[in-house]
């Protein structure tokens, strides 16, 4: 059964996607995969970091993220089952995604993902032969579907290690915990300081709000942000990289929410930012790929 948490998360997606204008098929389907993601992570259980505090002080000081990929714990058996529940999802809406491509017909046959194909997507490099795509778009969907089927156990991992991350050090452009690319920032309610979202495992770090987290560069005639009428949502673009990313500020903000759902919540200002020529930094390779 869903927790308070879970149930409060797909409310607002429900009524604030409403508002904001997002098709019923598309609310539809988040709210599917979102709860078995949930399901998935409250089976998964909490996470103990296994990693000696030496290690972890080591790694952030030279600006490598806790997480190898050798050392992340997956349950296959559970894994197989994730797999196939985000494989159905996305089969249900051919509208939105397209037919699936016939090379993932093999993976079903097999105990699990393949740890090659894990690996690749850890690392962000290209995923192999085994469910090659016939194109750009079956490459995407492949990528999106071995996303969201690891994420549920790269995030309860990263819970159990953001803690251990002192904020104040890592200023990096890549996530501390499993170094992916942040496709989200939020301002927060202290001070209005910048932090980014982690696109894989829901991370949180701090980090300077006048510098591009994709390229670094802090020329400032090249950065530029764009507010919407509300005051509340941010569109930050860098000129040097013509990238972008989304952002919500939470002072003025009275209600809890979550941020990670906020990615769905805000699809309309990733539209606005592509029709202006820049692209979503989140969809290049991690900028480290040592793990």
């Amino acid at each position: 059964m869903a927790g308070k948490a879970d149930k409060e998360t797909l409310k607002r997606l429900e009524e604030e996607g409403k508002k904001k204008g997002i098709p019923a098929r598309l609310l539809e389907f988040y709210h599917k995969l979102f709860s078995l993601q949930s399901k998935a992570e409250r089976r998964i259980g909490k996470a103990r970091p296994g990693l000696k505090s030496g290690i972890i002080n080591e790694r952030l000081a030279h600006g490598q993220p806790l997480i190898k990929f050798d050392e992340l714990t997956i349950d296959r058996a559970l894994l197989k089952e994730v797999l196939a529940e985000v494989m159905a999802t996305f089969t249900e809406y051919p509208d939105l995604f397209g037919e699936l491509p016939r090379s993932l017909e093999k993976l079903k046959s097999q105990p699990a993902l393949p740890k090659k194909v894990a690996r690749a997507w850890f690392k962000g490099t290209e995923l192999p032969a085994t469910i090659e795509a016939a194109d750009t778009n079956e490459h995407l969907l492949l990528e999106a579907i071995v996303h969201e089927s690891l994420k549920p156990f790269l995030a309860t991992q990263a819970k159990s290690l953001i803690k251990l991350v002192d904020q104040e050090r890592w200023r990096q452009g890549y996530c501390p915990i499993c170094g992916g690319s942040p496709d989200f920032a939020f301002l927060d309610k202290e001070r209005g300081a910048r932090w980014l979202l982690c696109s894989r495992c829901d991370s949180e770090w701090l980090f300077q709000r006048l510098q591009c987290p994709y390229c670094g560069t802090q020329n400032q005639e090249a950065l530029a942000y764009f507010i919407d009428e509300e005051g509340v949502y941010r569109l930050y673009v860098c000129d040097e990289c013509h990238k972008y990313i989304k952002a919500i500020d939470l002072r003025p903000i009275e209600s809890e929410i979550s941020v990670p759902l906020e990615r769905v919540l805000t699809l309309d200002i990733d539209r606005q930012a592509q029709e202006k020529g820049y692209q979503p930094g989140h969809s290049e390779p991690p900028t480290q790929t040592t793990n």
